[in-house]
């Protein structure tokens, strides 16, 4: 069993510091210097909008400042690290949801305003999109984590329901978000006969050759901590840790394996990732002492 050196995980912090945002920077800083919250929650402040979504490139493959509701699932994701769903952004971010829903209880992929400004080619939508399990059925699921009360959850735990108990077939971005609200949902018993059901249509998404190039989805993209649904054997994981590690870059981050489509993404990506790695490998004790 590998685990990260001290040097190794050195470089990584050397590489935050030289090309990754400031939100990225403070939330390294956070997780493994003992930084503080109240300066990443500042920062995201920054993020978001008057009308209490979230934009301007938060999601850095959307590069306007409207709001939409994949960055919204990006500020929740920094808010659960900080253990700060008490903090106004997530009402805030509740009501503009309820703005955005449709009619079938979920929020779209993407919203029609996407088209004012420059993004990445595959945040396209037709002019009416529907609801999409993408976001809302991971957005959902950190507000049940979380013991959040607001009525969107309400409509968009009933929307998350319908569609993964209608759905047979799944996209590894659409698995990722169906495990993440299975491991939340209120209803376990419900969450567990879901999960049974689907598990082999979301092992058909997993790449599980470490070495896979290209836009390849590995189990931990799927398990990047410990859960309580058992969709990987320990040998299979531990054999995809080792492999994270070795898969550390000579600049000392770690790289997307997603097309960059403009140059300043790819740093922008490439700190987000780090830091999610980072987190990986110390869920699952592959840091080193004090890391």
């Amino acid at each position: 069993m590998k685990t990260l050196t001290h040097d190794a995980f050195a470089a990584a912090g050397r590489y935050m510091q030289l090309n990754a945002r400031l939100i990225d920077r403070l939330r390294y800083d956070r997780l493994f210097g003992g930084g503080s919250p109240e300066r990443v929650l500042a920062v995201l402040r920054a993020y978001q909008n008057p009308d209490g979504g979230f934009g301007n490139a938060l999601e850095p493959d959307l590069r306007g400042a409207e709001s939409q509701p994949e960055p919204v699932e990006v500020a929740f994701w920094v808010l659960d690290e900080l253990d700060a769903f008490g903090d106004p952004m997530v009402t805030a971010a509740c009501d503009y949801l309820m703005a955005v829903t449709t009619d079938d209880g979920g929020v779209p992929f993407v919203l029609p305003s996407v088209r004012r400004s420059p993004r990445a080619p595959w945040w396209e939508t037709p002019d009416d999109p529907p609801g999409s399990l993408v976001p809302t059925a991971s957005i959902a699921g950190l507000l049940h984590k979380h013991k959040v009360v607001h009525p969107w959850l309400t409509r968009a735990t009933e929307f998350t329901w319908n569609a993964i108990e209608s759905t047979a077939e799944v996209q590894p971005y659409t698995a990722r978000a169906i495990l993440h609200f299975l491991e939340h949902a209120a209803d376990r018993d419900r969450a567990h006969e879901q999960f049974v059901r689907l598990r082999d249509a979301i092992l058909a998404t997993v790449s599980f050759d470490p070495e896979a190039t290209g836009e390849a989805h590995f189990p931990l993209d799927f398990a990047p901590e410990p859960g309580e649904l058992p969709l990987f054997a320990d040998e299979i994981l531990e054999r995809h840790l080792d492999a994270l590690i070795d898969q550390q870059t000579s600049e000392g981050g770690w790289a997307p394996n997603f097309p960059m489509w403009t140059p300043i993404v790819a740093h922008e990506w490439g700190g987000f990732l780090t830091v999610a790695r980072l987190k990986t490998l110390k869920a699952y004790g592959r840091l080193p002492t004090g890391g």
